[in-house]
């Protein structure tokens, strides 16, 4: 405390001796910013680390003793989710949800609210969370929490700025540190913003755009500085395909925007179902069936049902043999849904991602395509049923673009997602992000009224 307090008063110091007005507003406005950016990165890159740490522990285990799976899978669902029903109640599943529901809620009269959607205990509980749950083979991302964690860093540091501080409103820091997140995570600076334009804010762009700029530029040179430069996924070969492929893309858009939305109403109509279960016996009785379908599938037919999917996305995309069997699909949609409804952390922005590259992956085999066409497939695959669960067509096409720096099909990519967004909205009018949003904010609300009653 002492250090801080010493800290706000050489800030304090120098604010006052800095003689243009202008300069020094600038700055101030910007500092809070750069802080949490250059936070955000660091935290963005050891998170990385952990998960991806994690999933090979996950992978050496089935490897070396397959039978353990019946043990630790279930085990690591029920601490996933007790750690986040004891310690924070809303660390749970993705986290993209939370962010919305706070930055609708980031007014003086809702603060409290908010505290209870971002903070540094849901940071902790949210990376400790997620990453039991991905060790014990989950099929989660850390895409989703990562922005939730963003997001948390970002509104900490606005709470913490002295009371002679340029006022920085609290709804700009959450919105840029969630396109920060983003940025991070996938080393998608656009997409963090198209995201963000997207799906978290309606506010016009020109009200936040500096900030917003400044903070995935410095988030992302940070996570740059640690890891070099990288793409997420690769350079996936896609020249010498053919004119006619454009004809194929559109059923697989439809059929991918159809299951992404599909996959977002059975997690909530599982979610609704665990819900209603009284007494924590039988909840945690729920979360441990869970685990065991996990394992006993993974034991008997195939472990890719587990983890976050991305070396389904890496073998087909980069190696020569791109098959996959018939039920690789139906493992990659049944297997995040029965992980994010246990109400453990982790996110559906990577799982979505695997289940449409082994649709595009299977289609492209039935059809018998080239490896270059395939993987066209494997791609579109990707963006529709992130699409379809989404429902933000120029985030899932960009953040693709982005991953594989293939500019090459970016016109096959972004009619897949606007077809899938198309579908997937004629199947149901919200998104699941925005299911769970009000979801979120109505038991927030019912909380608040019990502890006032």
């Amino acid at each position: 405390m002492r250090i801080l307090a010493s800290t706000r008063r050489f800030l304090k110091k120098r604010y006052d001796s800095i003689p243009n007005q202008k300069i020094k507003h600038t700055v101030l406005n910007a500092l809070p910013f750069w802080i949490g950016a250059v936070i955000t990165g660091l935290v963005a890159v050891f998170y990385a680390k952990m998960f991806s740490w994690a999933e090979a522990g996950t992978a050496y285990i089935f490897e070396k003793y397959p039978v353990a799976l019946f043990f630790l899978t279930p085990f690591c669902f029920v601490l996933a989710w007790y750690i986040v029903q004891r310690w924070a109640p809303y660390a749970r599943g993705s986290g993209i949800p939370q962010v919305t529901a706070a930055i609708e809620l980031s007014t003086p009269r809702y603060t409290r609210f908010t505290n209870k959607l971002l903070g540094f205990r849901i940071i902790v509980v949210k990376v400790i969370s997620s990453l039991v749950m991905i060790l014990g083979g989950g099929a989660i991302g850390r895409e989703g929490p990562t922005i939730q964690i963003a997001a948390s860093i970002f509104k900490k540091i606005n709470r913490m700025l002295p009371h002679w501080y340029p006022k920085i409103s609290k709804r700009n820091m959450i919105v840029t540190g969630a396109a920060a997140g983003l940025a991070a995570a996938f080393n998608t600076p656009l997409g963090g913003i198209v995201f963000t334009i997207e799906e978290l804010t309606k506010t016009h762009f020109s009200f936040f755009k500096s900030a917003l700029l400044t903070g995935v530029i410095v988030a992302g040179l940070t996570a740059l500085t640690l890891l070099g430069p990288y793409l997420y996924l690769g350079y996936p070969h896609t020249v010498d395909i053919s004119g006619w492929l454009i004809v194929i893309v559109l059923p697989l858009a439809a059929i991918t925007g159809i299951c992404g939305s599909g996959m977002g109403s059975i997690i909530l109509w599982l979610m609704a179902k665990k819900k209603a279960i009284v007494g924590k016996p039988k909840t945690i009785l729920y979360i441990v069936a869970c685990g065991l379908i996990m394992a006993a599938t993974a034991f008997w037919l195939d472990e890719r049902v587990l983890g976050s999917g991305k070396e389904i996305m890496e073998t087909t995309l980069f190696s020569a043999d791109k098959s996959v069997p018939w039920y690789l699909p139906i493992l990659r949609f049944a297997g995040p849904a029965l992980s994010f409804s246990t109400g453990g952390a982790g996110g559906i922005f990577a799982p979505s991602l695997s289940a449409g590259a082994s649709m595009g992956a299977l289609g492209a085999q039935l059809l018998n395509l080239s490896a270059p066409e395939t993987n066209v497939m494997i791609l579109c695959g990707m963006v529709g049923v992130l699409t379809g669960i989404t429902r933000s067509p120029f985030t899932s096409s960009i953040l693709v673009i982005e991953m594989t720096n293939d500019h090459n099909i970016i016109f096959h990519l972004m009619l897949t997602a606007l077809l899938a967004n198309l579908v997937a909205t004629a199947v149901s009018r919200h998104s699941f992000y925005d299911k769970l949003k009000h979801k979120y904010i109505e038991e927030i609300k019912e909380e608040e009224k019990e502890d006032m009653g």
